[in-house]
């Protein structure tokens, strides 16, 4: 194994010394860091680092207590007792978990018991399969235990649904009420074809002394999500208006004296999370801004006549994201560039400083060279400003010629921010040599509602002009290798690769498409949450009278011009990627190489949307530098 490892290395190793660039074997060892909370009395902070082991496949983690005012963090054996439990009621005589539960019969076990190794599943509708698993009959159900008697009590007896959501809810889906006679807990109580055309999840109310439940959200048909309650015992959550848009603006609502009140609905940004302030006086979010994530914070006026307000609290190239707890004046947050992973900072909300409390990979990056990230504005072809991010190699020399590779991000409505990724690293590519171009094209949240939404039904259209227009405008720069240009992205991003093809006139020299659609038409007749693309295609292929479903499946369809491929092309596919399934990497592959297109096809059986193992992760970079090299 390590031979193997270190000539995946040696291929992608662009520099004589590997001390001088972030290489895929450093960045596997960057350690992963996790905040737990800050303990009860206020003065440490509890995180957790997650080192991968290469040759055992996995992360291992290790918990740390560190001073919330610096100081050398100290590991320890567990954070249990040391911070707050949210999931633990007032009282302390009961506490919220949850776990699977079998409820319906869809194996063929189960329905023939005789038959011990049939491996049938029957199914009558849809959700038969979600992102990377099968339905096997089992949900995810809140319990709480009563620690007095023992008894764990299932609050959803025989539901068919999930709480924790499918398939990325965790602790966040439920919470006592503050008196902790009632539990709160999001979810979506649709079965089967139902529940994969829609978006409406609902916060539901038990009573422990009633065992009854009732829906509080039961007018909003889109997200209700994140029920928080604040100090004075308002419930508050996320919520999006409209069923089956996954990326609705979302706006903080709080129940108050009876009445839903909206804190960011004049406000034209989306949030993605946030907390209350110790006083209750104001709430802290976090949302996309500029190409980056920034703290906000929002003042709540209940009854009165005060004018709500929403201010920016930080500012900078760097992504807050996630917020911690608070501390005195400070705020603990987690933050990222492009040129740093995740490290806790505190912020002091006065003073308007920062400081660093983590130090977890800071010995690492005095040995690793530093990437330039520009912001660039690029005027659009229908007259509007987009920003570009440029992320530039190490030791950059204006007066040489790179490599220029046009990042196409996923989505299609996800941030492109000073994010961290551990597979799509912009340090990593500038690292081996590359210019990176990122636009924020249409479809990003961080440059208003409208600017994101604009993409839903137009997948093809003018986003493929921003993309032209920003790579178009870099490669006028004197130090990009115009005939050295290629593109590459994952997801949406994989189907902007697919569709670029197609359309780009010989401007790029390679593609890189990794889970990408090819066909939309069999993407809709196999993807899992069917909402999806019932809102950004437009509806379904057979509505011929549907104007917006049949441009995406004929104009904007990538498999409809792939008489047009000429330019040699990597895909990547997950073998357990229902989400975009196998058979679109399969199709597009098979078209390159029946074409007679330099082509390789890079399958991970085992993974899904995502690439997560350790050693295939390896192997991913490894591939992907490798065919950078080879074809660039």
């Amino acid at each position: 194994m390590k031979k193997y490892i270190f000539l995946i290395f040696s291929l992608v190793s662009m520099s004589s010394n590997a001390q001088e660039v972030l290489t895929p074997e450093k960045l596997w060892q960057l350690g992963r860091v996790n905040p737990v909370g800050i303990t009860k009395d206020g003065k440490n902070l509890i995180f957790k680092v997650g080192i991968p082991n290469i040759q055992e496949n996995k992360i291992v983690s290790t918990t740390y207590s560190i001073p919330i005012n610096g100081g050398k963090a100290v590991p320890i054996i567990s954070a249990e007792g040391l911070v707050m439990d949210k999931n633990v009621s007032k009282d302390g005589t009961k506490k919220l978990f949850d776990k699977t539960v079998k409820v319906e019969k869809l194996l063929g076990t189960d329905l023939y018991p005789e038959l011990t190794k049939t491996s049938a599943q029957v199914y009558t509708e849809l959700d038969y399969r979600h992102w990377d698993t099968y339905n096997d009959g089992k949900h995810n159900h809140v319990f709480y235990k009563d620690f007095a008697t023992g008894k764990e009590i299932d609050i959803m007896p025989n539901e068919p649904f999930d709480s924790p959501q499918k398939p990325h809810g965790g602790d966040e889906d439920y919470v006592w009420s503050p008196d902790g006679s009632k539990i709160i807990y999001v979810c979506k109580k649709l079965a089967g074809t139902a529940y994969a055309k829609s978006t409406n999840t609902d916060l539901y109310e038990y009573d422990l002394a009633t065992g009854k439940t009732v829906n509080l959200t039961p007018n909003n048909k889109g997200y209700d999500t994140h029920p928080i309650f604040s100090p004075q015992g308002d419930l508050s959550w996320l919520q999006m208006k409209r069923d089956g848009y996954e990326a609705d603006k979302n706006d903080i609502i709080v129940r108050h004296k009876g009445l839903d009140i909206n804190l960011t609905t004049s406000w034209d940004g989306t949030v993605e999370s946030f907390t209350w302030s110790v006083d209750g006086k104001k709430v802290y979010f976090i949302a996309p801004v500029g190409g980056t994530k920034q703290l906000f914070e929002v003042n709540f006026p209940g009854l009165t006549k005060i004018a709500v307000q929403i201010v920016q609290v930080t500012d900078g190239n760097f992504d807050v994201n996630s917020i911690i707890g608070f501390s005195g004046n400070t705020i603990l947050v987690n933050r990222t560039d492009h040129n740093h992973a995740s490290e806790v900072f505190s912020f002091d909300l006065k003073k308007k400083t920062w400081s660093q409390i983590t130090h977890v990979n800071d010995e690492a990056y005095t040995k690793i060279g530093m990437c330039k990230s520009e912001k660039r504005w690029v005027t659009t072809t229908d007259g509007k400003k987009m920003l570009v991010w440029v992320i530039l190699p190490p030791n950059f020399d204006k007066t040489k010629k790179y490599p220029t590779l046009l990042y196409c991000q996923g989505g299609p409505q996800s941030a492109l921010t000073q994010y961290y990724s551990f597979r799509w690293n912009f340090q990593l590519m500038a690292s081996q040599g590359y210019i990176v171009v990122a636009p924020n094209r249409r479809g990003m949240p961080g440059h208003g509602v409208a600017w994101n939404e604009q993409i839903s039904g137009d997948w093809g259209g003018q986003v493929m002009n921003d993309y032209l227009a920003a790579i178009d405008d870099v490669a006028k720069e004197p130090y990009v290798d115009k005939n050295r240009l290629g593109a590459v992205g994952a997801s949406y991003g994989g189907y902007s690769v697919f569709y670029l093809a197609g359309i780009h006139k010989n401007r790029f020299k390679t593609f890189i498409s990794h889970c990408g659609i090819y066909n939309t038409e069999s993407m809709y007749g196999t993807t899992e949450e069917v909402f999806f693309t019932n809102w950004d295609a437009g509806g379904a292929y057979w509505e011929k009278d549907n104007k917006v479903a049949q441009k995406t499946y004929n104009e904007f369809n990538p498999i409809k011009l792939v008489n047009n491929w000429n330019t040699p092309i990597m895909i990547i596919q997950g073998g357990k990627d229902y989400r975009v399934p196998i058979g679109q990497g399969q199709e597009a592959f098979q078209a390159a190489q029946l074409k007679g297109i330099k082509s390789k096809f890079l399958l991970f059986p085992d993974e899904n949307h995502w690439v997560l193992k350790p050693q295939n992760a390896l192997v991913w970079q490894g591939e992907f530098f490798k065919w950078l090299k080879e074809t660039l």
